[in-house]
Formats: structure tokens, C-alpha cells, sequence
């Protein structure tokens, strides 16, 4: 009985990490782009305003899904961490780590996504500030919450190199899922450069080097939701991690 819980435990996670992976990856799609997508930055700041004041509640609502992806990250943070233990505890928490301090400035740099709204609401703000000096403030604080997006991602980056070994690692797991899932982290890594420290190089690089962690992450979020995990192996991994491999179960059959 014991080990036919352990069984539907490993593919109920799975499952669970599966849907909320594939959750996170809507939500991040919808949440900037509907309205100030990341080359709006790179506009003017009348441009920006006019759009944000256009289409204020989609605005808002892109903030919203934002929080709701990230808290969705920290419960995937966990799940992927009770699945990836069994090859090693300790990666597999500095992997959850990673991934949490990611969704922890992610969730705070929102507050650079609703300043706008405050900007061009508060009328307190209208008496302050000249017209222009506000629609400069709007693409001010567009420009920080797109910075502040990725320097997060440095911290995703890291996750995904660690969370892509032991994918790798695991046997329990496609070994290219890892392959890829290490791939896109050094991506996300090399994609600071292109935003905080441009360069003729980083310009080349992006968007290109986003594209192995966009398959990644889109591969391993259906995989683990239509086939889960080879859950006789992760039993092994998860006894072997228990001491109780097979001399250990053998010698438990014998007493």
C-alpha cells in the first residue's frame, strides 16, 4: 500500500507541477504584452501614457495576472522541489531557493507596473508635476519594471541550470528536458546584458538566446502534465536517497 501511494503521490505532483507550469506560462505571456509590451520602453513617453491611460483596467489586470504567476512560482518552487529531492536534496533546494528569490523581487517590481496608474490617477500628482513631467515619470517607471523583470530573470536563470542537472541527472526525466532546461537558464543569465548592459554583442544575442528556454519550459510544463514522471525510477531514486536501496529492502524482507 505504502508503495502504491508513493506512486500516485509521484504522478499526482506531476501533475500538479504540470498545471501550474503550464499556468505560469499563460500568465506571463498575457501580463506584459497587452499593453506595454517591452520594446514600448524604447518609445516616447506621451506614446506610453496615451496607451496606459487608453486602456487602464487591462493594464491593471496584466499587473494582476503578474501576482498570480508569481505566486504560482513559489508553489511550483515547491513541488519541483519535493519531485527533484530523491536525486539531491541539497540542489534541489538551492534550485527552489533560486526560484523563490526569483518570484520574490518579480512580485515586488510589480509595484513599478501600477505606478503609472497612481501617476495619471492621483490628482495630487497633476498639481506636482507638469503633463510632461508625468508622462516622463510613466516611462520611467515602464523602463524600471522591465529592468527590474530582468534582473530578476538572473535569479530564474540560475534555477533552471540547477532544476536542468537534475532533470538530467534524475533518469526519471527525459534527458534533453534537462539538456534544454540548462540551455535556457544561461539564456536568461546572458539576457541582462542586453537591457542593463547593451552592446553590439547583445544585440545580436537578443531575442535568440530566450529561444531554448521558451522550449524548455514549454516542453518540460506539458510533459509533466500528459506523461508525469517514470515513477518506478523515481521510487528507486527516492529509496536510495532514503537508504533503503535494494540491499536495504532485501534485508528489511529477510527480518
Amino acid at each position: 500500500m505504502r508503495q502504491a501511494y508513493a506512486e500516485g503521490s509521484a504522478r499526482v505532483k506531476a501533475r500538479i507541477a504540470g498545471g501550474l507550469y503550464v499556468f505560469v506560462i499563460l500568465g506571463a505571456v498575457f501580463a506584459p504584452f497587452p499593453v506595454v509590451p517591452s520594446g514600448l520602453m524604447q518609445g516616447d513617453a506621451a506614446t506610453t501614457a496615451a496607451r496606459i491611460a487608453a486602456s487602464k483596467t487591462l493594464y491593471a489586470l496584466g499587473g494582476a495576472a503578474e501576482l498570480m504567476v508569481y505566486a504560482s512560482d513559489v508553489a511550483l518552487a515547491l513541488v519541483f522541489y519535493d519531485l527533484l529531492k530523491p536525486v539531491s536534496r541539497s540542489m534541489s533546494l538551492l534550485a527552489a531557493f533560486f526560484r523563490l528569490v526569483y518570484a520574490a523581487i518579480a512580485g515586488a517590481n510589480v509595484a513599478n507596473h501600477f505606478a503609472p496608474l497612481l501617476l495619471m490617477t492621483d490628482s495630487g500628482y497633476a498639481t506636482a508635476f507638469s503633463h510632461d513631467q508625468i508622462q516622463a515619470l510613466v516611462l520611467a517607471f515602464v523602463r524600471l519594471h522591465t529592468y527590474g523583470f530582468d534582473i530578476a530573470l538572473v535569479f530564474f536563470g540560475f534555477h533552471c541550470i540547477a532544476a536542468g542537472y537534475l532533470i538530467l541527472k534524475s533518469g526519471f526525466f527525459p534527458r534533453i528536458l534537462g539538456v534544454l532546461m540548462a540551455l535556457g537558464g544561461s539564456g536568461y543569465i546572458i539576457n541582462i546584458s542586453a537591457s542593463v548592459v547593451p552592446s553590439p554583442i547583445a544585440a545580436v544575442l537578443f531575442p535568440y538566446v530566450l529561444i531554448p528556454a521558451g522550449i524548455a519550459e514549454v516542453s518540460l510544463a506539458f510533459w509533466l502534465l500528459a506523461i508525469g514522471v517514470d515513477v518506478q525510477r523515481w521510487n528507486e531514486r527516492a529509496a536510495d536517497a532514503a537508504g533503503l536501496g535494494s540491499e536495504g529492502e532485501s534485508a528489511k524482507t529477510i527480518r
